[in-house]
Formats: structure tokens, sequence, C-alpha cells
């Protein structure tokens, strides 16, 4: 292979300012995500502390096999909302008993761990991870149900959760609910729906409709314990698989299930003996300017990421915006497309049609690096086939059916969003770094376009136009494009699953291509027409 030669100068000013903004961005990143760390604030966690119960990270810390990492999805859910950041639950992949699992851990010291629309859409978003990559699910459960006040938005959709609980089942994923506390209502069907099941003396509570709703429906008078007890599910229901003394014997009994499961992988295995980085991750810090219009080299991101730092580079003269190759990280296979300076032209976008046929023929995984403010547009390029040639590179996209990784470096506007697989391409994983941005195309273009709209319909009404007005109105739109288009907002809508220091880029993509590798890895020779 052939090893990537750096020209990154640490010592220079301007990678100095990079490093700079960066390190502001991280620290930004840092207090938000304290928030969700933090649960429902000292108050909450004390009382639950004094109840003798652990907190959703600690109950996680115990269940994982001892000193294996955790990596943590969406901690970021809900930010910029009325909720809570984090939307009371913990998600993630961590190694139990040898096995990668996702977990979803209610945290209940957040509104006693009820579920929001946004705890909706993390938990659907967890419960996709977990089906396209054939990851065993481990609930830990002590939740107060759906957040009443906003039903509207929960109810209907939230049935979704039950659905994929039962696909899951049915296509071999083992589910396992431990259950901490009260699991309600609705909320009662996901042990309901489980394929194993452990509660907790004096602890687990799960019925369909509490005491005081039993009393108002049937006029039976009646108790937690006896209505839905571990007690009672153990010796009567016959709906507890296991019963637990404690908090730390469910987890004990838990990672037995896991252990018991018999679980193999049916990806492909890493490499025996992987080589590191021939250049410092430290040094991913200064390489994205913080005006993201001054282009970079991704090569220095991958020189940084990749094993060796050895990188086959397909059609290194053609198409020269796009970079695109082969490599290895952590011992598995992986092909690379990497923005080089933003644009994508006609040569760009048939040059990565051919490479995403490639890596499907080879049942390779793909790395999606995003750095592109989209398309070429202008007379020529319309000309030239812009439109085609990029369908024809979204059309590959699309139809891929190797596993996918995105993360967004830098620029990632428009349609080159799409060509780059974005979210609505249904990448395995998609992250952020901090200075990354998202939308429809920048603040000032956007604010331009409907400028010279505003104003050309002016002129067909034969009306002045009010130059001031405008002003103020570009300034306004810029500004929330802008507010709309950072990774806080974005990560907070759910549209990547985390955002992650440079640093630990190499490190979270070898965690995704281990969890990958649960599942087959099969490309796919069938993609729809592509217009010549």
């Amino acid at each position: 292979m052939t090893v990537l030669s750096s020209v990154l100068d640490p010592t220079s000013a301007d990678y100095a300012a990079a490093g700079e903004a960066m390190i502001g961005k991280l620290a930004e990143l840092d207090a938000e995500q304290a928030k969700a760390v933090a649960g429902g604030g000292p108050r909450y966690v004390e009382r639950h502390h004094r109840r003798d119960k652990l907190l959703a990270r600690e109950r996680i810390e115990l269940l994982i096999d001892p000193d294996s990492p955790f990596l943590e999805l969406s901690p970021l859910a809900g930010w910029g909302s009325q909720f809570h950041v984090g939307a009371s639950t913990v998600t993630g992949i961590g190694v139990v008993c040898g096995v990668e699992c996702l977990i979803i851990a209610s945290d209940p010291t957040v509104k006693g761990g009820t579920s929001n629309p946004w705890t909706l859409r993390k938990t659907l978003r967890a419960n996709e991870i977990a089906k396209s990559n054939r990851l065993p699910i481990i609930g830990l459960i002590e939740s107060g149900g759906a957040d009443l006040p906003t039903q509207k938005e929960v109810f209907i959709p939230g049935g979704a959760m039950f659905r994929d609980l039962t696909q899951a089942s049915a296509a071999g994923i083992p589910t396992i609910a431990l259950v901490f506390g009260n699991s309600t209502a609705g909320g009662a069907y996901v042990p309901g729906m489980s394929d194993h099941v452990v509660m907790i003396k004096e602890r687990s509570k799960v019925f369909l409709a509490g005491p005081p709703l039993v009393k108002m429906a049937t006029g039976e008078e009646s108790d937690d314990e006896s209505l839905g007890g571990a007690d009672m599910h153990a010796r009567r229901s016959g709906l507890a698989d296991y019963y637990a003394l404690d908090e730390q014997d469910a987890i004990r009994i838990g990672r037995q299930i896991v252990a018991r499961l018999n679980w193999r992988k049916q990806g492909p295995a890493p490499r025996a003996e992987v080589r590191p980085p021939r250049y410092a991750a430290e040094e991913l810090l200064g390489i994205v300017p913080a005006d993201l219009k001054v282009p970079f080299d991704p090569r220095e991101v991958i020189a940084r990421i990749v094993d060796g730092s050895e990188f086959d580079e397909f059609k290194a003269r053609y198409g020269s915006s796009l970079v695109t190759g082969w490599a290895e990280l952590h011992g598995y296979p992986i092909g690379i497309l990497a923005n080089a300076r933003g644009v994508l032209f006609s040569a760009e976008a048939q040059k990565a049609t051919q490479f995403i046929q490639l890596a499907n023929r080879s049942n390779t995984p793909l790395l999606f690096l995003h750095n592109t403010t989209g398309y070429m547009v202008g007379r020529e390029y319309e000309e030239g086939g812009m439109i085609k040639h990029g369908a024809m590179m979204i059309n590959a996209v699309a139809n891929s059916t190797v596993p996918h990784i995105s993360v967004l470096v830098g620029a990632s506007y428009g349609a080159g969003h799409y060509g780059m697989c974005g979210r609505a391409f249904n990448p395995r994983f998609l992250f952020a770094w901090p200075s990354a941005k998202s939308a429809v195309m920048g603040g000032a273009q956007l604010a331009g376009v409907i400028s010279i709209v505003a104003k050309a319909a002016a002129e067909a009404r034969g009306q002045a136009f009010d130059e001031q007005a405008d002003a103020g109105m570009r300034a306004m739109v810029e500004n929330q494009i802008e507010a709309e288009s950072v990774p806080m907002f974005l990560s907070g809508m759910l549209y990547d699953d985390g955002i992650i220091d440079p640093r630990d880029t190499r490190t979270v993509l070898g965690l995704c291509l281990s969890a990958i590798a649960n599942a087959p890895v099969e490309g796919t020779d069938r993609f729809g027409v592509f217009r010549m």
C-alpha cells in the first residue's frame, strides 16, 4: 500500500488558529454534554441514590465488560428544545460478556424517566442501529411512561417501539429487559415483548394500569406490589423470567443471559495485527480551518485515522476535488470518499459512482468524509450534464448495500450532502466534528437568493424595492441559517449520532466497524438506471 505523506505544519499560524477554534468548540460541547450526564440535577440524583438506586450510566458501567468502551449515541438529543438535553434516556453500544449490544437506559432522575418526543426519536434511532447492525438489545427500564402533556406527539408514533422489539425478535436479534422500577401503561409492553425479562424484588412494577386507574375503571382495590410487582410476575403471571434480589443482582443475571446467547458475528473479522497511523491524532485539531471557505486536504485527516497511514488512492488524477481510495481501519477494510475542495463536478460524481460500485463488488464498507458545498451550478455545467451525473452518484449511494459511515468534518450543503450519504440515505452511523455545518446552502447564499427573488418580484409589480428592509431581511436569514446549521442544533434534532472530538475519530470508527461486523457485509450489483 501507499503511505500518505503529510505536509501539515503544526507550528504554523494557520494551524494554531484552527486548533484554537476547535478547542473552543470542544469546550462548548463538553458543557452541553455535561448537562446530559448530570441528569435531573443534584437534588434528584441525591434522592435517587438515597433510595439505594443506581443512575442510568452507573447501571451501564456495571453491565458492560470491565475497562471496555461505551459508544454513547445521540447524547445531545433534544438540545435547544423545551426538554432536558439527552431526552431522559441513555443509548449506546457496549460490550457485554464479549458481545456488542445496543443498550437503552431510562434516566429516572429526569421527570421520572418519562418519554417525550425526543426520547421517542432517540429510542427509535437506537432500534434502527440495532436492527441494521444485528446487535442484541438490552433495555434498562425505569420510566413513568409517556410525558402526558406531549402525548399527542408520543402516543401514535410511539407504537413503533413495540413494533421494533417484535421485529428484532423475529429477525433473531435477542431482546433483553432489565426492569429496575416502573414500566407501566404502554411501557408494560416493553418487557412483555422482550425475549428475556429480569425483575427485581420489591422494585420492579409492571402493569397496564396502576392502582388509581384500576380503582376508577373497575372499582377494584389493589396496591403496586400485588398488581405488578416482581414476586407476582415471577410466581403468577410468568412475565418475569428471572427474579433478582437487587439492582446489582439484576445486572449480573443480565450479563449471564448475554453469555448464554451463543452469539456469533456474521461479518468479516479484522486483521489480527493492526498498525496505528504514522501521524498523531492530536494533530487533527488544527486541520479544519475556522472559516470553512478555506480549503484543506482531506488526506491529512485520512493519514491520521487509517492503519499505518496507508491509502491506495483511486483515480487520483481524475475528479480531483473528491478523494477516493482503499485503506484499513482497526484491521477492517474500508473504502473512503472525502471532499477535497468543496464543489462536486461531473467528473467527481462519475468517479464516486464507479468507486461505490467497486466497493459493492468487493463487499467493502464505505466511509464518507464530508466537506462539500454541493454540486457545481452554471450554464456550462448544466450543459455538461451536471444533473444527470449528480443523480448518478446519488443513485449509487442510495442503492449501495455495503455499510456506510458518514462523518461531517466541514461543510455539508445541498445535494452534496445527499451524494455523500447524509442522514436521509441511512448510513449505519453518522457523526459530526464540532467544525461541521449542514444546510440547504450557506446563510449568505440563501439570503442572497431570497433577496434576488424579492427584488425581481417587486420590479415585476412595478413597485420600488426597499433596500433597507432587504438588508434587515438578509441579516435575519443569515443569522437563522447560521444558528440552524451548527452541529449542536443538528445533533439535538438527531440528524447525527453524536458530535465527536476529532482526536477520537479513529476509535469511534473502529467501534462502528466492529459493531457493523455483527451482520453480514454484502454488496449489490443492482442499481437504478444510470442516465448516460
